[in-house]
């Protein structure tokens, strides 16, 4: 069980940022580096830091200005599934995850990342915009994912849930928004029109 918050935790930080929590897994294994993370193994690691560290701080100061969040999620809504399978396959090589389940690991990561990254882009476009506040506070709880992940699965995990839970609760009031005015809009066109003059 405890592997499974551990996975949500890690797969969640991929759904607010790609680069970061790559990074932030790097820096925790100081002496292994990315010799554990799928993909990233078979890349020297100094052309990972370069890569890793150049996007993560576009992420960072791209995300404050308008412009930025929106060409930030056109990459992140492609990569995010990746990385969130990156990132729970990850987990599993930590753990004592059985490895025959690493392949649920990196779908159910996958397609978490994928979801909050769907809802994170829907709040944009409603917005118009993410607040400040908000990119911060997504900024600290990428960071803090991937650190539960390994050393407080369970806090990590909650976490990932209650964020999965806003975002099923996001989509149903659009729904509920989207359907009321088609609504509204057929009724409008069923009115009896005013004879003409």
């Amino acid at each position: 069980m405890l592997e499974i918050l551990a996975v949500l935790s890690a797969s969640a930080a991929a759904g607010m940022r790609i680069a970061l929590p790559l990074l932030v897994i790097g820096l925790l294994q100081s002496e292994q580096l990315w010799s554990k993370v799928p993909l990233l193994s078979r890349i020297h690691p100094q052309v990972i830091v370069a890569v890793l560290v150049s996007w993560s701080l576009f992420e960072i100061f791209a995300s404050k200005k308008l412009l930025g969040q929106r060409l930030l999620h056109a990459v992140q809504l492609f990569f995010s599934p990746i990385v969130g399978a990156i990132l729970g396959l990850t987990v599993v090589q930590f753990t004592n995850m059985p490895r025959e389940l690493s392949w649920l690991a990196g779908l159910v990561g996958g397609l978490l990342a994928f979801v909050l990254q769907l809802v994170q882009i829907g709040w944009f476009y409603r917005l118009r915009g993410l607040p400040l506040w908000l990119v911060f506070v997504q900024d600290v709880l990428c960071v803090f994912l991937v650190a539960f992940a390994f050393d407080a699965p369970r806090q990590g995990g909650l976490i990932a849930l209650l964020m999965l839970w806003l975002a099923i609760r996001s989509s149903k009031q659009w729904y509920e928004i989207y359907y009321q005015k088609r609504r509204s809009r057929l009724q409008k066109s069923q009115l009896p029109q005013p004879p003409g003059d």
